[in-house]
């Protein structure tokens, strides 16, 4: 009979981890609709058509563009590949993206590499964007994370990781709160 007590189940690191979860769930739905979570948001629109994109390039097709807009749309247009991969990669791209952010923030090493990736994803597309909210997006992604790494690096000041895991729990509920959102404006 399994035991569901759960007594001596964890660890004061991964309660604080769990708990951390919890507080950043509750801020970003609590917040979700305001001007505060826009360029989180944004960034998470980047991430679910960069999901589109890469599942367009692995089905052999090609990715025309990709857009993000200030209304937290956004867009990626591809020509040939497997459409009925392509389709649901965003949303299952979303989930990937959130779980490996914080999986990568456990520590402090994988979690200069997820930001260090991030930034360079950022700048790749910094050149091939074609609009100016995701140009505008990426630059600011960039000075942004370049801050939080200076100040890990030279002060005492500890939030990369606090960053990636809020990142990763954005991308997370993206994926869930997102699909449910657009799920009910398509009811309606």
């Amino acid at each position: 009979m399994p035991n569901w007590e759960l007594k001596n189940c964890c660890k004061h690191d991964q309660v604080s981890f769990l708990v951390t979860i919890a507080i950043f769930s509750v801020v970003i739905l609590a917040l979700w609709r305001t001007f505060i979570m826009t360029p989180f948001k944004l960034i998470t629109v980047f991430l679910h058509e960069a999901s589109h994109a890469i599942a367009c390039k692995l089905t052999c097709g090609q990715v025309e563009g990709i857009q993000v807009h200030a209304n937290e749309g956004g867009v990626t247009q591809t020509r040939g590949g497997v459409y009925w991969l392509i389709l649901p990669a965003g949303y299952l791209g979303s989930s990937f993206w959130g779980m490996a952010l914080v999986l990568a923030s456990t520590n402090l090493i994988t979690a200069r590499i997820a930001a260090g990736c991030l930034a360079v994803a950022l700048l790749i597309v910094l050149f091939i964007a074609q609009n100016w909210t995701l140009r505008g997006l990426c630059i600011g992604f960039i000075i942004f994370l370049a801050v939080v790494w200076v100040l890990e690096e030279k002060t005492t000041v500890r939030i990369l990781r606090y960053v990636i895991l809020f990142i990763g729990v954005m991308n997370s509920l993206f994926s869930v709160y997102g699909e449910y959102s657009l799920v009910l404006l398509l009811s309606f």
